[in-house]
């Protein structure tokens, strides 16, 4: 839920380019705490360098700093309002307080507030126009105030929000940014995926404030705030609807496509659909993940007041049979087997937030490398940039819905604790589909796992599929189905298994395997790790999974299975079920046989 001002208001007297100067020093003071384990890219993060790529691929421009540092922090009780001017010491952004890489590790709590703080030195160079202040996810309630103004407010721990911050700005060189964040974990009925006050088993370290990049952004006084961008291969276009902050029938967009020297291009008025012709497309899909270039321009009175770099893929997803008449996932009109693993998303050292931006793509890298074509990302949102490298080197996701809330029981329910949950839960699932609609790379939207803060599903599915025709629905991924969406989800440990077939959706596998391995030395804590089977070496290991494998054929060829998912891409705390290591430092099974195994299946859909 997003309550951030976007006024219309002339721009401050004198205007400004803010260059990022902290109040305090960006290197004394700060240093990882000592977690369990850590990976090799920790050793790489520095306050002067801590995610520093732009964060928004997909709608790009020059205008913007990073926030990302050292910031003050404070942890006070509910009790008292604010911090008295003293604070606890520096946190590193946008490591949550909870991971060793912020330098803090500690717990909050719902009895108590996360406060940060920070100082902006304003120039003279930013003139004219808007400041827009960004937050990647901040988890969970957070408040946002600069000199002393209150600029916005979000809800929900996974999903961006944005807060005009012009008006706050005072002709002073220095500016301050004050933001306090309430997280009750699972003390809440809020979204939260696998994030509790007590880690055990299959539930993990909670995230607790600012955990992904926070960053400024100079825009014209008109400009352009969203794209949404959905291809269309029936029709051989690309529709395209641009959303600005100000109406007026002076104002046009002009888009315009690239493939090389190939230009597209077409304009209209903003808020309306756009349609670019792309004659002959190059389809996006897994084996040739290829994007096209895309700028797009608003234009006032014949001249050009904003302008935005983005890219697309042209791709299709949907339900179609195949030469046997079997109903199967059709990507680009051709049945695909979707075969890859459960990624939970989770770092020993920054929880949440992976160290860097080669770390976040590492884990897809190897994913590709072991013969997967999709990865269901599990019960968390991702910052913007995984998907980029989705999108980039080709891997179809199927993306969770965080889920929420207890298992809500048909037979005594919370009436009023239901409608909370839901409430939140639909506002930040369309916040979820709006912020990542644009990505190729994903196919799938899953709202439910399991049946956790299951409800109202037919509704929810049904909404989603409206809402989103673009892609397919997983109404409910194992063990909780209500009969709707666009396919039959089971999970099975080890497995694996097919359901029967059925007439009007597809049957998959969501959830198989759990194979563990314990790597001294490489393991959140030294004793009582588990997996759903634990092996002794790597070669075992691999024997036990490439035997999974060989049941898993005649499900795909015989039994008209359509996607399979695995558990899982990494090791998370006490889990040791993972293909690789919790630190990313091992592979634990035979790369070469596990991935000549895997590209076997694509071959077995008539």
């Amino acid at each position: 839920m997003i309550r951030c001002p976007f006024q219309l208001a002339s721009t401050i007297g004198s205007v400004f380019l803010l260059s990022i100067v902290l109040g305090f020093s960006q290197q004394v003071g700060w240093q990882p705490q000592d977690g369990p384990l850590s990976t090799r890219w920790a050793a790489e993060v520095s306050p002067m360098r801590v995610h520093p790529e732009y964060p928004r691929p997909q709608m790009v421009r020059e205008s913007w700093k990073s926030l990302n540092g050292l910031w003050e922090y404070a942890i006070r009780s509910n009790a008292f309002p604010a911090p008295d001017g003293r604070f606890d010491g520096e946190i590193l952004v946008p490591f949550s307080v909870t991971s060793s890489l912020s330098g803090v590790m500690r717990r909050v709590g719902p009895e108590a507030t996360l406060w940060y703080r920070r100082t902006l030195q304003l120039e003279d160079d930013w003139r004219d126009g808007r400041v827009l202040l960004h937050f990647g996810a901040v988890d969970w309630a957070a408040k946002v105030w600069v000199n002393g103004t209150q600029v916005g407010s979000h809800e929900g721990g996974y999903t961006p929000f944005t807060c005009d911050i012009t008006a706050a700005l005072s002709d002073s060189a220095q500016q301050r940014i004050l933001v306090s964040v309430w997280d009750p974990t699972d003390a809440g009925f809020q979204p939260r995926g696998k994030q509790v006050r007590n880690p055990h088993g299959i539930w993990y370290t909670p995230t607790t404030g600012i955990w992904q990049t926070v960053w400024i952004e100079h825009v014209p006084v008109g400009y352009i705030r969203s794209l949404r961008m959905t291809p269309d291969l029936d029709a051989g276009v690309l529709r395209l609807v641009v959303s600005t902050n100000r109406a007026g029938r002076e104002l046009t967009v002009q888009a315009e496509a690239k493939d090389g020297d190939r230009i597209v291009s077409a304009s209209g008025r903003p808020g309306e659909e756009i349609v670019l012709k792309i004659a002959g497309p190059r389809l996006w899909s897994p084996d040739d993940p290829f994007l096209y270039d895309l700028e797009v321009s608003l234009v006032s009175d014949g001249r050009t007041s904003d302008r935005v770099s983005s890219y697309f893929g042209m791709r299709d997803i949907r339900l179609g049979k195949d030469g046997e008449g079997v109903l199967r996932l059709l990507l680009n009109g051709k049945p695909v087997f979707q075969f890859g693993p459960l990624d939970q998303g989770f770092w020993p050292d920054g929880i949440y937030t992976a160290p860097s931006d080669e770390a976040l793509r590492y884990d897809i890298e190897v994913t590709k490398r072991l013969g997967f074509n999709m990865i269901r990302k599990h019960v968390k949102l991702e910052p913007d940039r995984w998907y980029y490298w989705a999108d980039k080197l080709g891997v179809l996701v199927w993306q969770d819905m965080p889920s929420g809330d207890e298992y809500i029981r048909p037979n005594q329910p919370d009436i009023i604790r239901v409608a909370q949950s839901a409430r939140h839960f639909e506002q930040e699932l369309k916040e979820m589909i709006d912020s990542r609609y644009n990505h190729p790379s994903i196919v799938m939207w899953v709202p439910f796992n399991e049946g956790w803060g299951q409800y109202d599903t037919g509704r929810v599915a049904r909404w989603i599929g409206e809402y989103d025709p673009s892609r397919l629905v997983d109404s409910a991924s194992g063990w909780a189905d209500r009969g709707v969406g666009d396919v039959y989800d089971i999970h099975a440990y080890p497995g694996p298994k097919a359901p029967a077939l059925e007439p009007f959706r597809a049957i998959v596998l969501g959830e198989f395997g759990g194979l563990g391995l314990p790597l001294k030395g490489h393991t959140w804590q030294s004793e009582d790790n588990w997996g759903y089977r634990t092996y002794e070496d790597a070669a075992e290991l691999t024997d036990a999974y490439l035997a999974l494998l060989e049941k898993l054929k005649p499900l795909v060829a015989e039994r008209g299975l359509a996607a399979a998912v695995y558990t899982q891409t990494t090791d998370v705390e006490v889990e040791v079920n993972g293909l690789m290591t919790y630190d990313r430092a091992v592979i634990k099974m035979d790369e070469s046989r596990v991935r000549r195994a895997g590209q076997e299946l694509y071959g077995l859909i008539p």
